[in-house]
């Protein structure tokens, strides 16, 4: 029988192979979990840093609100812990609504801040200035606000996805509703000269099928640099058309309107879902005049009685009290920014501890019914990789002179 001088060796020799053991479990714990992180630029373990560029001067300032409430939205979520521990550093910059000067802040975000990518950019042709340059980097380019066919583009750009809904989509739903409801109109058509335009009238044509060549009697352009919009209404009204259809931003969209008012000239007015703003659009033009006007949407929209007592809605009000007071919670472009950045959220999310561009390549070519707050009901973000289209459904709706009312129930493109 062993003394107590051996038991106490053997015991001591236990205990070290105990600590050895429990040593080399934690070791091999902690390399695999180091294992699976897999970071690419702009993360670290506390860190993912983003960037966007937008309009908060120029002729399109009025949608820079869309980047103040993002940068608000990620404060909250930083409050909240951030996304599985790591803060959000998001650098917006301001563009003018100018691509080369996109273009330019696009390689300083790449190359001197080292972004893992870039998020919630907003204009087409400003989105188009830096989008060959990112994708030849594989940089992502992930929910543009920008709803022309070049941001869904899985062969030619697999780097870029747009983030609202496709132009040609809304403009096919428009046609629709004019063929049901003035099935002898002639339509006119005021269009921004660019991809934001183009789409616009592709998409309406398409819509119409082979009645485009009948119905369709006018179509004038206008530049992003043009001071009036005089000229162009005056045009059209001589045309003839009853039906207008309107591919404008706000500034643009609000002159229009105002001039159309002046001059006495109602038509049926259809006016694409980005200029379709009250407090940016049709405030400046006039409630009145603006009265009537027919868009499309797909998110919910403060100050519609139908969300008073909705949760989400609830929510979003609170949030804005909070993290950006000064904007108008009426304001549609405030509901963007917030349903924007929470995409975004919900992305970052879905790649867990692999943040890497190309597993956010993966993640959103792959999103099957994800929900994010202040999308309209029923309403849900469906990729696949060859399909850059996350938002397929949208709700048309005429404003009242005070708010919306809902045309129908919500359709597809």
């Amino acid at each position: 029988m062993p003394d107590n001088k051996n038991r106490g060796l053997v015991m001591s020799l236990n205990a070290m192979f105990r600590c050895l053991i429990a040593l080399g479990l934690a070791l091999a714990t902690t390399s695999a979990i180091a294992a699976e992180k897999k970071y690419g630029p702009g993360v670290t373990d506390t860190e993912i840093k983003i960037g966007q560029t937008i309009a908060c001067s120029g002729p399109n300032s009025a949608l820079g609100t869309i980047g103040r409430v993002t940068s608000a939205y990620y404060r909250m979520i930083n409050d909240q812990g951030g996304v599985n521990g790591r803060k959000i550093t998001f650098l917006s910059m301001d563009d003018g609504y100018s691509p080369p000067k996109t273009a330019e802040l696009a390689r300083r975000l790449v190359e001197q801040d080292e972004v893992l990518g870039i998020f919630g950019s907003l204009g087409t042709a400003t989105n188009m200035a830096m989008q060959r340059y990112l994708n030849d980097r594989k940089v992502p380019q992930f929910f543009t606000w920008s709803g022309v066919a070049r941001m869904r583009d899985p062969r030619d750009f697999p780097w870029t996805i747009g983030g609202d809904l496709a132009f040609v989509n809304e403009t096919k739903a428009f046609a629709r509703y004019v063929l049901e409801t003035y099935p002898s109109a002639k339509v006119g058509v005021l269009m921004q000269n660019d991809d934001f335009g183009r789409d616009h009238l592709t998409g309406f044509k398409l819509g119409l099928g082979g009645k485009a060549s009948e119905m369709m009697v006018k179509t004038v352009t206008y530049e992003v640099t043009d001071a009036t919009m005089d000229s162009q209404i005056f045009e059209l009204k001589e045309s003839g058309a009853n039906v207008l259809l309107m591919a404008a931003l706000p500034k643009f969209a609000a002159q229009a309107i105002r001039k159309m008012h002046e001059i006495g000239w109602n038509p049926v007015k259809l006016l694409a879902y980005p200029g379709a703003s009250i407090p940016a659009t049709f405030k400046p033009a006039g409630l009145e005049a603006s009265t009537g006007i027919i868009t499309a949407e797909f998110v919910k929209q403060p100050g519609d009685p139908a969300w008073t007592n909705d949760p989400e809605m609830i929510a979003f009000l609170a949030f804005l009290k909070k993290y950006e007071p000064a904007v108008d919670p009426n304001d549609k472009y405030t509901v963007f920014g917030y349903y924007g950045g929470a995409m975004v959220v919900a992305l970052l999310k879905q790649c867990g501890d692999n943040l890497t561009r190309e597993n956010l390549l993966r993640q959103v070519t792959h999103m099957k019914d994800v929900t994010v707050p202040m999308l309209l009901s029923g309403i849900k973000l469906n990729t696949a990789p060859d399909d850059y289209s996350p938002i397929k459904q949208m709700q048309l709706q005429r404003f009242d002179g005070t708010g919306w009312v809902k045309i129908g129930g919500v359709v597809g493109g």
